[in-house]
């Protein structure tokens, strides 16, 4: 069973109210979006607040975190109310599709996406809609990351390797461009497992790399 909480250097994020508990993804997403000249962050599915408080950590941004889940979102906010950067991180109760209505402005949007597409489903409905894409499509979130994002913006996002020519084309079609890729390998001789990808409007050289955990 995993801990109750995930003790981090400068804070602590408490997660047993959480259906998705302190992962690799999230780390990983949260370490290595650049934050550089960066004013205003959103975080999409922000789940116990993780990848916010660690941009929150590295930045002095403010920082919107959009999650659906009440009871994960309730708790997000204590795990923020209880950090160093309670003044900058705003949790927001919401689906990303009724938050897309409004009119706001981002440097860099980050997500760890529900991406388990087709899959077979958790018997936690809660869990379930953590983990697949039911509640929110890919195509919903890229559409809505280009109304969000600054004009010199960019977009963080983690994502299976496995679904990565899906999430090109959907990014193509939506006028984003990779600026920045690393392939996650679990182990040397094992297959990529995980993509994190930095999208933004303008087209650039595409700085590729590879991590192995």
């Amino acid at each position: 069973m995993p801990n109750n909480y995930f003790e981090f250097k400068q804070f602590t994020i408490w997660q047993d109210r959480c259906a998705m508990k302190v992962g690799t993804d999230g780390v990983l997403l949260g370490a290595w979006a650049k934050t550089e000249g960066v004013k205003k962050i959103l975080d999409i599915g922000t789940g116990t607040g993780l990848i916010a408080l660690m941009l929150a950590q590295r930045s002095d941004a403010i920082i919107d975190a959009l999650e659906i889940d009440s009871v994960a979102a309730e708790q997000a906010g204590e795990n923020v109310k209880k950090s160093p950067w309670n003044d900058r991180v705003n949790i927001i109760c919401d689906s990303f599709q009724n938050f897309s209505k409004l009119k706001h402005q981002y440097d860099l949007i980050v997500s760890n996406p529900p991406f388990f597409i087709n899959s077979l489903r958790a018997t936690d409905l809660v869990r379930t809609i953590a983990r697949h894409n039911d509640k929110l499509m890919l195509n919903e979130l890229m559409n809505g990351v280009v109304n969000f994002l600054s004009l010199n913006g960019r977009f963080c996002i983690i994502w299976p390797y496995l679904d990565y020519n899906l999430l090109k084309n959907i990014s193509v079609d939506s006028g984003l461009f990779e600026n920045r890729i690393t392939y996650i390998n679990p182990e040397p001789k094992k297959p990529i497992k995980r993509v994190i990808i930095e999208y933004s409007f303008t087209k650039k050289k595409n700085e590729e790399n590879v991590l192995i955990i």
